[in-house]
């Protein structure tokens, strides 16, 4: 069972399967990492309830606690101190055993699969560069065996027509037989471009392909024995204060077990004890005859004359108001949940491809800036390197946020296709298979063909392609009139003020006349007229040599 056999085809849908698994490995950190909130917010809770209840020193309550009832109260809430302590080894332990350690182990995963995915599009680049040039030997074939057939044509009537000279004949003829050698030149190319594309894509699906996507496999399953081992360490670090928390409610138990009713009704009877005897019977007074009353030493009159306090209950109970808040519908969602799945993931996608063909843009412009700044440095005379600092910045903030963007339209579109089916062929190709490329080179090429089911190719060339590529072999018919030759053209890819000597300014989608390649110095020598040339910065233009003229790029 192996990825590189198996999916062979599938780059783009293992690209998304490994960043959901990180995008998994992240949710169980958030998770973790909230469960240790938990615990310390509990531990605080459990520490500030203690407190709270806690006896005042030199008060009544204090000497409330010679109960038995109260000691094991007091118990209680000590012990609640020492188990809150343990949520807190719980958080602590979680917090470096997991959390940390995860964290630092997504920050290497990232790193490798981004290592693994750039070599797949550098293979999957070679293999289109191979078939653009299958592609561009094969129409150079068909084109010399169309104009040797007319040559050969020709030669016939103008050899069959008696009102032709000698020489006209024999011109015609040597021009067939010329025609009849590019043909077979052309020929020969064809086979040769053939059999190296033929070895290159067998080694593209039966060699490099496999051996990427083996070692994404590895990744993938250490991922996931990672995540297994993190899972089992999450139970341990709760196992290991179990015995001490059930010493905490051992100690609760027992002092719970230590409280004695007779102990305490008898501290009762200690402390409200008065200590004299009940008053004695009255005797019976006879009007009728004189008598002496005897007056017992003992009265009731204190008793009776006390009276009992009123308990009044004061305070009233005021209720809280909860008001219910209505919160304000927004307009559209910004993840196009109100659509359809279907729609809502063709929305997703446009933002995304959008989102990523800014961040390429952003990204050559912060190339090009970086590469003018060290023209800079190495030529001040050209300019103050200084100057570029603030632009160099702001375009890297600009990628920086439009990353974080494209992450979470991802990651919903991640949610979408997960529940609809799988895409064709042609939609994953044009949807990701090279968008870390230049658009201008490597989109058209995924668009001008596509995949068939028994992995032949099908061309479907364009019609500006096909306009760009004759506008290329035509350029050598006006070079011979320039003081300087022209080696190719160029195209703006910015746009350039060359205030500086020996400069020229361009507009961006601006074609000119290449007339010098670049020494090394990362200056290109290019012609708008014959009045007007000078250097530009090498990444500013994308350069089309004479010598390549079938769309060989360079990018510099």
């Amino acid at each position: 069972m192996s990825w590189g056999t198996e999916l062979w085809d599938q780059f783009d849908n293992l690209e998304k399967h490994t960043q959901w698994g990180i995008d998994i490995l992240e949710k169980y950190i958030k998770f973790v990492k909230e469960r240790t909130e938990i615990e310390l917010s509990y531990a605080k809770q459990l520490r500030n309830l203690a407190k709270k209840y806690q006896p005042k020193k030199n008060s009544k309550e204090e000497e409330e606690y010679r109960y038995t009832a109260c000691k094991a109260f007091l118990s209680t809430l000590n012990e609640m101190n020492d188990y809150a302590g343990q949520h807190e080894v719980i958080s602590e332990n979680m917090t470096s055993n997991i959390t940390v350690e995860l964290a630092r182990y997504v920050q290497e995963l990232k790193q490798e699969r981004k290592s693994y995915f750039h070599d797949g599009r550098k293979a999957q680049q070679h293999i289109e560069i191979c078939w653009k040039q299958l592609e561009s030997s094969k129409r150079r074939f068909e084109r010399d065996c169309k104009e040797a057939d007319r040559a050969q044509q020709y030669f016939e009537k103008m050899d069959a027509d008696i009102n032709v000279t000698k020489a006209d004949v024999e011109k015609a003829r040597q021009q067939a037989q010329v025609r009849h050698q590019m043909a077979e030149d052309s020929k020969a190319d064809y086979s040769s471009v053939l059999q190296k594309f033929n070895h290159e894509q067998h080694e593209y699906y039966y060699t490099h392909i496999p051996s990427i996507f083996q070692k994404i496999q590895e990744m993938e399953e250490r991922r996931i024995v990672r995540i297994g081992e993190s899972m089992k360490t999450y139970a341990e670090v709760d196992r290991q204060v179990i015995p001490i928390i059930g010493k905490c409610l051992d100690e609760i138990v027992k002092a719970a077990e230590s409280i004695d009713q007779k102990n305490d009704s008898q501290l009762v009877i200690e402390a409200y004890k008065s200590g004299f005897e009940p008053p004695g019977d009255i005797e019976f007074e006879d009007y009728t005859q004189p008598m002496k009353r005897t007056v017992s030493d003992n009265s009731l009159s204190n008793s009776r004359g006390e009276g009992k306090p009123e308990l009044k209950f004061g305070g009233k109970s005021k209720g809280k108001l909860w008001p219910f808040i209505k919160k304000n519908k927004g307009a559209t969602p910004e993840d196009f949940s109100n659509l359809p799945p279907e729609q809502r993931r063709k929305k997703l996608q446009q933002k995304v491809d959008e989102l990523n063909k800014e961040i390429q843009k952003e990204m050559d412009q912060r190339d090009a800036i970086t590469k003018m700044k060290d023209v800079y440095l190495k030529n001040p005379q050209m300019g103050d390197p200084a100057s570029l600092d603030h632009k160099l910045t702001e375009v890297s903030q600009n990628i920086e946020k439009l990353r974080l963007e494209t992450q979470k339209f991802e990651a919903w579109l991640a949610e979408v296709e997960g529940r609809l089916p799988a895409r064709s062929e042609q939609a994953r190709r044009q949807s990701g298979m090279f968008d870390a490329q230049n658009p201008a080179t490597v989109n058209s090429c995924a668009q001008d063909r596509e995949s068939s089911p028994d992995g032949s190719y099908t061309e479907e060339q364009s019609q500006e392609g096909e306009g760009k590529v004759l506008a290329t072999d035509f350029d050598d018919e006006f070079d011979e009139e320039e003081p300087l030759p022209a080696i190719g053209t160029c195209k703006a890819l910015y746009t350039f003020e060359g205030q500086n000597e020996g400069t020229i300014s361009v507009v961006e989608g601006e074609t000119l006349y290449v007339i010098e390649e670049d020494k090394g110095d990362g200056w290109t020598r290019i012609r708008r007229n014959e009045d007007e040339e000078g250097y530009v910065p090498t990444s500013y233009v994308e350069v089309y040599l004479d010598k390549n003229a079938k769309g060989a790029k360079t990018y510099i």
